[in-house]
């Protein structure tokens, strides 16, 4: 029966024909043969010749195991697992991944290792989600050579090997792997377990972009952008930013709406630009949030709401954007889509400068300087001055040369006042 089963199935000898195979297959299961048992369990959840029925697919892979079919153990896992014709139960999926795994199934011991791994169903353990990834990699299982990649690369479960996440990466990537495809180009992109080619990077971002890869589109779109091996090809760039942005990828929506703003690869659109801007911000890109709270301050492809632009650069600096910390300091200051606020004022100012902001350094001084928003302080005023101009701002020279001209917060130099002016 069950042979007949597979020949209605394979359509050999015979005009394929699913629904003769579900019946044969139902015969022969409730016959007591534990194949055919595992293969009607796997036709009720699929629909194939009959309608689904996730009960009876849990029914009758449990069924199957019961009676020794191997196979069957990982479905009934994945059944607990996901919740597959019964109540989700994490303990009694790792159970049967555990046992499937035991008896050589490839395709659990990689979940097995992810359980470990992730603590799902048995607590967390690195050391046994290694073992299981090299052991599911030995077998050939190819989810299981880029997860043990992984764990070489970041020194997982194992000792921090590059170089053999370097192989692993390509081993699974010559499997057919197409995320090992992306990881793979970023080695050859950082000097990961290999030389630095930005060509042979280029080539696996292009190869894992073709493939649906949404990180690796947007990576390509940087290659073409900046020339990062091959010729800039501003058009290009646009392309597979546009591509990755339709397929989610939030740094591409930015940078999209960056191409949009600017006329970068495509005519300037200033709507198309905030429009992209509001989607990366939804999609909860920090980054974005400043560029949003701009177009709002400067009506920018939406009319100017101060308002607006305030509460995003308010978002944006909470969220640890320095530039947005300036930003938001100077709407405090002189009261743009808010309360004008001293206190606040010097609060962002000294955020942004701790946080290595050369303009909110000399600000910061100021502020101690003349006592606006803290108590007065000539010490730290004459500190941050010298911060300022340490990190680049040249308008901080001068004030420096005050602070040595008449000994503001320092002993005074005019040697030291002349070199500074």
């Amino acid at each position: 029966m069950h042979h007949l089963a597979t020949l209605y199935y394979s359509g050999k000898g015979t005009e394929k024909n699913l629904e003769e195979a579900f019946y044969w297959y139902q015969k022969a299961a409730e016959n007591g043969d534990k194949g055919a048992m595992h293969d009607l369990a796997i036709y009720y959840e699929n629909s194939e010749g009959t309608e689904k029925n996730l009960k009876k697919a849990f029914y009758w892979y449990q069924k199957a195991t019961e009676n020794g079919n191997d196979n069957a153990m990982h479905c009934l896992a994945r059944c607990y697992e996901n919740g597959i014709g019964t109540e989700k139960n994490l303990e009694k999926a790792f159970y049967w991944h555990q046992k499937a795994a035991e008896n050589g199934d490839k395709d659990a011991m990689n979940c097995l290792a992810v359980c470990y791994e992730i603590s799902k169903g048995i607590a967390k353990n690195l050391k046994k989600a290694f073992y299981w990834y090299q052991k599911a990699a030995e077998y050939g299982n190819n989810n299981a050579i880029l997860n043990l990649a992984n764990c070489y690369k970041s020194g997982k479960g194992i000792e921090q090997n590059l170089e053999m996440a370097f192989y692993w990466y390509q081993r699974a990537t010559e499997n057919g792997n197409n995320n090992a495809m992306h990881c793979l180009a970023r080695c050859y992109e950082n000097g990961i377990g290999t030389e630095k080619n930005l060509e042979k990077a280029f080539y696996w971002h292009q190869k894992a972009a073709e493939n649906g890869d949404k990180d690796a589109m947007n990576c390509l779109a940087v290659c073409y952008e900046i020339s990062k091996g091959i010729a800039k090809n501003l058009k290009k760039a646009f392309y597979w930013y546009q591509k990755a942005a339709e397929y989610g990828n939030n740094n591409a929506i930015l940078n999209l709406a960056n191409c949009y703003e600017i006329g970068k690869g495509i005519e300037k659109n200033l709507e198309m630009a905030f429009y992209w801007y509001q989607r990366a911000t939804e999609n909860g890109n920090n980054n974005a949030m400043h560029y949003l709270a701009e177009c709002y301050k400067d009506g920018i492809g939406t009319k100017k709401n101060l308002e607006k632009a305030f509460y995003w650069h308010q978002k944006a600096a909470e969220n640890e954007d320095i530039s947005a910390m300036l930003c938001l300091a100077k709407s405090y200051y002189i009261g743009e889509g808010t309360e004008r606020n001293m206190e606040k004022t010097f609060y962002w100012f000294h955020k942004a400068a701790e946080n290595g902001n050369n303009n909110a350094m000399e600000h910061l001084a100021t502020f101690y300087k003349i006592g606006e928003g803290t108590e007065k302080n000539l010490e730290k005023a004459f500190y941050w001055y010298q911060k300022a101009e340490e990190n680049g701002n040249d308008n901080a020279m001068h004030y420096l040369a005050e602070c040595y001209k008449d000994g503001i917060g320092t002993e005074k130099n005019l040697e030291k006042a002349f070199y500074w002016y």
